[in-house]
């Protein structure tokens, strides 16, 4: 039950990235600054962080161990997940983009096969192609249709165009955490705890939030004080608090992609913490009837979740991987 609380809680947290991006747009500020800041100011807390537990020298020993793998999907698990949801907010509302997050739980399944697992056998060790959970599917489905029950109701006031240019990118971002946060814990293997893990994939997509940066410097000049003060915020909220807590939450459930899928669910939560917050901080219309309607459907889909998890899952026939 632990792994879910803490997913629950980085729910939360990850939720104000979707709340304060949309009062960035607001202000005119730059959406490169939006995605690019959050890194930066996170990279020095995390620093910190590992520092002072005395974590750093065995990060750097790993990063250095295989650089190239941790910038690849660092890459992918920071780059392809954050810079898209920025850019989604110059066209669609947070509560908006919070449900179309959601497929990332959907995207959490069916990454499965990406990766091997380790099982032993009377004949020792193999190495198996990790399986789809179809069950899970199903739950998954269920809070996807809550989501879209809730996002159906309002999303009528958009053009095709900015429906597009908002959903698309987000989609493409769902798929991309669970891949590269995956990867990235099969190539620590353990040997990281969740804060050295979220400070080297910081570190190894710097050069894109640097690049970033220097661009919207370029067209913009330097951000306002109060974009920057929203995007520490954002940085403390999800970067450093929601993703720690995540990563910790995943770190419990591993080797069990039933589990996993158990805590990227309750990652549904941002739904509804983001429509409070909008509710409370920005003015937008309050949810009608059809939408708390999706709200129930998500929240009990997040509900069955868990209480399925806590079951002893069959273990598959083990198969070699051959692949």
């Amino acid at each position: 039950m632990r792994p879910i609380l803490y997913g629950l809680l980085a729910s939360l947290f990850f939720s104000s990235t979707f709340v304060l991006n949309q009062t960035m747009k607001w202000s005119g500020g730059d959406w490169l600054y939006t995605a690019s800041l959050r890194f930066l100011f996170m990279i020095p807390l995390l620093l910190g962080v590992v520092a002072i537990r005395g974590k750093w020298r065995p990060l750097w020993a790993e990063m250095r161990r295989r650089p190239w793998a941790w910038i690849g999907w660092s890459f992918i698990g920071f780059g392809v997940m954050y810079v898209p949801v920025c850019f989604a907010a110059e066209y669609e509302p947070g509560w908006l983009i919070a449900g179309t997050w959601q497929t990332t739980i959907v995207a959490g399944l069916l990454v499965a096969p990406a990766f091997r697992t380790t099982r032993i056998t009377p004949a020792g060790p193999v190495k198996i192609r990790e399986r789809i959970q179809w069950k899970g599917v199903g739950l998954s489905s269920l809070i996807l249709l809550g989501v879209f029950i809730m996002q159906f109701s309002q999303a009528h006031a958009l053009s095709g165009r900015d429906l597009l240019l908002g959903a698309l990118p987000v989609v493409i971002a769902a798929f991309a955490y669970p891949l590269g946060n995956r990867k990235m814990m099969a190539i620590c293997e353990g040997r990281l705890d969740a804060y050295q893990r979220v400070l080297g994939m910081a570190l190894a997509s710097l050069p894109l939030w640097l690049l970033l940066a220097a661009i919207a410097l370029w067209r913009s000049g330097p951000p306002s004080a109060g974009q920057a003060s929203q995007a520490l915020a954002v940085a403390v909220c999800s970067g450093l608090i929601a993703t720690v807590l995540f990563f910790a939450a995943t770190d419990m459930a591993k080797g069990s992609p039933h589990r996993l899928a158990a805590v990227e669910a309750t990652q549904a939560g941002e739904v509804v913490f983001a429509t409070i917050g909008e509710l409370l901080l920005l003015p937008v219309p309050r949810p009608s009837a059809v939408s708390m309607l999706g709200m129930a459907l998500v929240i009990g889909g997040m509900v069955l979740h868990s209480l399925l998890s806590q079951k002893k899952v069959p273990i598959p026939e083990e198969v070699p991987f051959t692949g």
